[in-house]
């Protein structure tokens, strides 16, 4: 692709490194923010330097936040009883966006996989024994929310592993047929979830 410019050319090769965005893309933004007023190209500018500079990470359970400890930790109208835990800020923002859940998060930073060198050091695991071992923080129940995935299983069962000698219910989201849905068009490992998975009808 020919550019009338390398100022064009550089800003669109390096917005194409985005995920889901191609040159073509890339192009008819970096154009649309050339037309635009200056003031709006600088408030961009500087609101992705401060995302990249000024982001921090909670201490209590690693989600993404603007301070130390995060809104949803230092919120005093969470159960702070109840932890699920995530593979990531995209998967707590998925579950929030439910309005189901009213308990603190921990976000892994991940899975366990041994291809990709992956290893349970690599996540904040440890920094979940430690808040379940801490006793002031009084925590009763695990959610495990990860991907139904050989990963998110492995993972699963690690942190099971790890807290079985500590008084504290671990559970995992339940996993099945989703509403709507035919099952001649479900796949046999969610299917057989759905069975094994299978609790009292209610009326």
């Amino acid at each position: 692709m020919e550019y009338p410019s390398k100022l064009i050319e550089d800003a669109v090769n390096e917005i194409a490194k985005l995920p889901g965005i191609g040159k073509k893309t890339a192009l008819r933004m970096a154009l649309h923010l050339l037309r635009a007023n200056e003031e709006r190209t600088q408030l961009l500018a500087d609101s992705l330097v401060n995302l990249r500079t000024k982001t921090q990470y909670c201490t209590h359970c690693h989600n993404i936040a603007d301070a130390p400890v995060c809104a949803i930790c230092s919120s005093s109208k969470r159960d702070k009883q109840t932890v699920c835990v995530v593979e990531n800020t995209t998967d707590l923002i998925a579950i929030e966006n439910t309005s189901q859940f009213n308990g603190l998060y921990h976000v892994l930073g991940g899975v366990i996989s041994p291809l990709e060198g992956v290893s349970p050091h690599d996540l904040n695991i440890d920094s979940l024994i430690n808040r379940v071992k801490d006793l002031s923080l009084d925590i009763k129940e695990i959610i495990l929310a990860l991907s139904a995935t050989m990963e998110g299983d492995t993972t699963s069962f690690f942190i099971t592993k790890k807290l079985r000698d500590y008084p504290v219910k671990i559970t995992t989201i339940a996993r099945g047929v989703p509403i709507g849905s035919e099952l001649e068009y479900t796949d046999e490992i969610t299917l057989g979830r759905s069975i094994l998975g299978r609790k009292a009808y209610e009326h």
